[in-house]
């Protein structure tokens, strides 16, 4: 339509469209890259994504025996990490590929540290089935870009959370420096698809994240609708000049 910014590839990605059919592409989606989907995520950041979700579990500030949410939960990473932190960890994905993945992890004891694990179950982000004012700390790493109405997910971790509750979100960013903002979006578009033909046998498993960024309006978009939930203490943590990016806000 009109006012639109223009594409710069003709190409649809099967993985992404709009509307109703959404979530069932993305359930194809992750069901393709589940088994390799932590070793692509190192290898596409550098393994800098870990670093990012250990300043999140770190903005977050678990006190002890806090209730968490993970939304999006996929592989478990952030669960786990906030469970060590010593939060009571319940942690949702809509994909039981990666669900899969994520109870095959907690099944590997560690003799480090015995302490319980996330409490994992299927579910959709944009429906919780969880009561309101139900948790300490809510968060989302990698997830609300995916969902069909990414503030309807935001709205409903919004619900759960107590007053007083931290929510945080992980996700890609848009840099705001145009030249960094160009040379970011060719990465995820020539370098990044490489990674899904090599381990998912699929360029567009991996082409995808462009194609699903830039129909979100990342960082400052998510900051926004914070504040419109009335959120205080609404700011933004960017990494890589923005091209990734924490929200973080404060239930009032």
């Amino acid at each position: 339509g009109a006012g639109t910014v223009p594409r710069v590839h003709t190409m649809a990605n099967p993985f992404y469209v709009e509307g109703e059919q959404r979530g069932a592409k993305v359930n194809d989606l992750f069901a393709r890259v589940a088994p390799r989907y932590d070793l692509i995520n190192d290898l596409q950041s550098l393994g800098l994504h870990r670093a990012w979700k250990r300043r999140l579990v770190r903005m977050a500030k678990v006190r002890p025996g806090e209730r968490a949410l993970d939304v999006c939960c996929g592989t478990g990473d952030l669960a786990f990490a906030l469970t060590r932190a010593g939060a009571d960890v319940t942690a949702v994905d809509f994909s039981a590929a990666m669900l899969q993945v994520a109870t095959q992890r907690a099944a590997i004891p560690n003799p480090q540290s015995p302490i319980p694990n996330p409490q994992f179950h299927r579910g959709d982000a944009m429906q919780l089935a969880f009561a309101d004012h139900t948790f300490d700390l809510v968060t989302v790493g990698y997830g609300l870009r995916n969902l069909r109405d990414w503030e309807t997910g935001l709205r409903e971790m919004h619900r759960v959370a107590k007053p007083g509750a931290r929510l945080l979100v992980l996700d890609f960013g848009k840099p705001d420096n145009a030249v960094l903002r160009s040379t970011y979006f060719a990465y995820l578009r020539v370098v990044v698809p490489v990674f899904g033909k090599l381990f998912c046998g699929d360029p567009a498993t991996h082409a995808y994240i462009l194609e699903s960024l830039q129909h979100y309006p990342a960082q400052r978009g998510v900051a926004a609708a914070m504040e419109r939930l009335g959120c205080r203490d609404v700011r933004i943590v960017n990494f890589l000049g923005g091209a990734m990016s924490i929200n973080y806000g404060v239930k009032v």
